[in-house]
């Protein structure tokens, strides 16, 4: 029962990582059919960000408020990633709508320039982020069962966070907005929708949202240029196994990666489960092409 317990926690824990990382990217690939490989960049903008934001905090202010520097590293991290991602679109995504290879290409480039920037400024090794004292230990559930506090407040920060977009995509004008582009990008044109101010806001919160995921990370271990390219090939996973573009879908699809992962690496080993992992995507998609949720519009089915 007590593994039963901890590989489920896990299975949960690492799927709520992969749905952070993955809720920019699916609403900016589903929106403007871009494929942004520099978005793990954009989560390493974010862990430096709050990385500085503790030295700073360091600097700056006494050791006993230095436990609340994570509190406002959340939304330093996401207003870094939403300026950097915004400047992103204005000077270059703008301009590769609709070119799915070309925008592959020329995001790739963006994200050696990013790395290789990280280096300059910060250095190549890798740097380490100091947890509130907050967030150590965990919660004992039963003899031998224990949560890590910062586990737990990661799932509290993709629910939030989640429950934030939910609010904004379903529930303001903005988020009609979006949605309407999204559906039909010409349609929402004549009807006085701004596509251009909607694709740059929208490519500008995905960015953000990868800025707080690289301020979660730093929670699990040191950070580094390279932190991004761990992760964009899982969040490039969830995206397509939940349905471009689709807030249920992405859920479903971190969910079944992680608790799928966790299980086969518990049978397995790491390398092995993560090859399970990927044949049990490539036989899914077999059977279904566009996800778990599929999109449906006048638009795509023409």
């Amino acid at each position: 029962m007590e593994v039963l317990f901890l590989q489920l926690f896990n299975g949960i824990s690492v799927s709520s990582i992969l749905l952070l990382i993955a809720l920019g990217l699916a609403i900016t690939f589903g929106l403007m059919n871009v494929i942004n490989m520099a978005h793990g960049e954009l989560i390493m903008i974010g862990a430096y960000s709050t990385y500085v934001t503790q030295n700073i905090f360091m600097d700056l202010f006494p050791e006993s408020m230095f436990g609340w520097y994570f509190v406002l590293a959340i939304p330093v991290s996401f207003l870094v990633a939403f300026v950097i991602g915004l400047i992103l679109e204005f000077t270059l995504i703008r301009f590769l709508y609709g070119r799915p290879l070309d925008s592959l290409l020329a995001t790739w480039g963006v994200a050696l320039v990013l790395q290789q920037l990280a280096r300059t400024i910060f250095g190549a090794p890798n740097v380490g982020v100091t947890s509130p004292s907050w967030l150590n230990g965990g919660l004992t559930v039963m003899d031998g069962v224990v949560f890590p506090y910062k586990r737990l407040f990661i799932i509290a920060l993709v629910a939030i966070t989640l429950f934030i977009m939910y609010l904004y995509i379903y529930r303001s004008n903005a988020g009609r907005r979006m949605r309407a582009v999204m559906q039909n990008r010409d349609m929402a044109a004549c009807l006085g929708v701004s596509t251009r101010r909607v694709d740059a806001l929208t490519f500008a919160i995905g960015s953000g949202i990868a800025g707080i995921a690289g301020c979660a990370l730093t929670l699990l271990g040191p950070i580094g240029p390279s932190l991004g390219t761990y992760y964009i090939v899982d969040a490039f996973m969830v995206v397509v196994l939940g349905g471009v573009g689709k807030l249920v879908g992405t859920v479903f699809g971190a969910l079944g990666i992680g608790v799928t992962n966790t299980v086969f690496e518990y049978w397995t080993t790491a390398s092995l489960g993560k090859v399970l992992v990927f044949v049990c995507i490539v036989a899914f998609l077999q059977w279904r092409p566009k996800g778990l949720v599929a999109m449906r519009t006048r638009q795509l089915d023409s």
